[in-house]
């Protein structure tokens, strides 16, 4: 534990963000994965569970806690996914 009083501010605002991040990936993955059953299961709320997972991935990547191209790469593959 650091002695210094702006290391130890740091180290809680670390904690901090790294306790929201968590939360926030975890409900990514979770709408993705709600919408990959909708679609697989041709659910009635297709699109609304697609629409959700996109703006999930797209607010992920925006905060830096995935890379874009990894949103780019997910979003792309729930559109096929509705499409065939």
């Amino acid at each position: 534990m650091p002695n210094i009083k702006s290391a130890i501010k740091r180290v809680r605002q670390n904690e901090e963000a790294h306790a929201q991040n968590i939360q926030l990936k975890s409900a990514m993955r979770s709408t993705v994965k709600k919408a990959d059953q909708a679609v697989a299961n041709n659910g009635d709320n297709v699109q609304e569970s697609v629409k959700a997972a996109i703006k999930q991935l797209d607010k992920a990547a925006n905060k830096g806690l995935i890379h874009k191209n990894k949103a780019a790469r997910k979003k792309s593959s729930l559109m096929k996914k509705v499409q065939g």
